[in-house]
């Protein structure tokens, strides 16, 4: 018997960073398919990709995110923070260039920001594309333009990338390494996360590390998510996560997206595509078995990272499930790493 084709919803890509709805802007249109990169709408509907979030990332301006070996891996010094006026604008671009591309998609793609209008869109064929900032450097400080960018669509924020801003500061890449470096939330960062709980917007836990993810976990009131991340007794990646963060995540009723990043799903650290789907899977079985089924997703970075060669693109979504049920988890539990725990969670901090 053929199981049925299961819809995905992914916690978290980086496409915006290069499609345009109009190729004559630059960068690759989303509605062709390419050989280049992860995600656009074709492969997207041949993956069986109904939607995810959307992230806005304010690259470095004229840095180098170099490696630099260890003895036993490696290292990289945070970058610098970001000019605020130019992460603002660049997120502003960005946000704009996903509406262009809603408006000349012809309905088939839908930005959405509450759960009805999600459930709507994955009911037809439409992709559910919903705005994420991976580093709230476009937030001023003050939060005065937070109502704005929520009205621009967005519903998810991480209150830091891997460098320090005004809200708190992030963990560096490190292999092996621990998230426990640096100091907590900012005042501002604490604003920040009071205001999406009273917004209704997600508190996303990547990239920050220990003392922040601590802070986040005593004062949000909404379920604890980490978008696109790892198992750090898997893969001991400074990124990763702990077992006491795992517990706190599962106790919020909250979830963690798995990365297919190969470089924090491999035991090496090592950033090899000749990576088998089954190196994923054991993250997503680690945390099944540690904090529940309940409890974990997909959060791909497609577009953002270095994925496995057997994945290829979103098109190999598919053969994510299908190493998932090899490893034993029956349909229901399926459906709940693909689609049905984000759908929850974010149904539950929108509500």
């Amino acid at each position: 018997m053929t199981n049925a084709p299961v819809a995905v919803f992914d916690g978290h890509n980086d496409t915006l960073l290069d499609v345009r709805a109009d190729g004559r802007e630059g960068g690759r249109s989303f509605f062709e398919r390419r050989e280049a990169g992860h995600l656009d709408l074709p492969r997207a509907r041949d993956g069986g990709l109904a939607g995810g979030l959307f992230a806005v990332f304010v690259p470095n301006d004229d840095h180098e995110y170099d490696r630099e070996p260890t003895a036993e891996g490696y290292e990289m010094d945070l970058p610098p923070a970001v000019d605020r006026e130019r992460a603002r604008a660049f997120t502003y671009d960005a946000l704009a260039r996903l509406h262009r591309i809603r408006a000349d998609s012809d309905g088939a793609v839908r930005i959405v920001g509450d759960a009805e209008a999600l459930d709507a869109a994955l009911d037809s064929d439409a992709l559910a594309a919903i705005p994420h900032l991976e580093g709230a450097e476009a937030v001023a400080p003050d939060l005065s333009n937070l109502d704005l960018l929520y009205a621009a669509g967005v519903r998810s924020i991480g209150p830091v990338w891997s460098r320090p801003n005004a809200f708190g500061h992030g963990v560096r890449f490190e292999y092996p390494g621990t998230p426990d470096a640096g100091p907590g939330l900012t005042d501002a960062g604490r604003d920040l996360v009071a205001a999406c709980n009273d917004r209704g917007i997600v508190v996303d836990l990547a990239h920050l590390n220990a003392a922040g993810f601590e802070d986040v976990a005593a004062l949000s009131t909404d379920p604890l998510v980490v978008s696109h991340g790892a198992v750090h007794a898997i893969c001991p990646s400074s990124r990763n996560l702990t077992d006491e963060q795992l517990d706190a995540i599962a106790a919020s009723g909250g979830l963690v997206g798995i990365t297919f990043a190969v470089g924090f799903l491999r035991p090496d650290g090592e950033s090899d595509p000749d990576t088998p789907i089954a190196t994923l899977v054991d993250h997503v079985e680690y945390v099944a078995d540690r904090v529940g089924v309940d409890h974990v997703a997909l959060g791909s970075d497609f577009d953002g990272a270095t994925i496995p060669d057997p994945i290829g693109d979103a098109t190999g979504l598919s053969d994510v499930l299908a190493a998932i049920r090899d490893r034993g988890f029956d349909e229901d539990e399926v459906e709940k790493i693909a689609r049905d725990n984000w759908l929850r969670v974010l149904g539950e901090t929108w509500a």
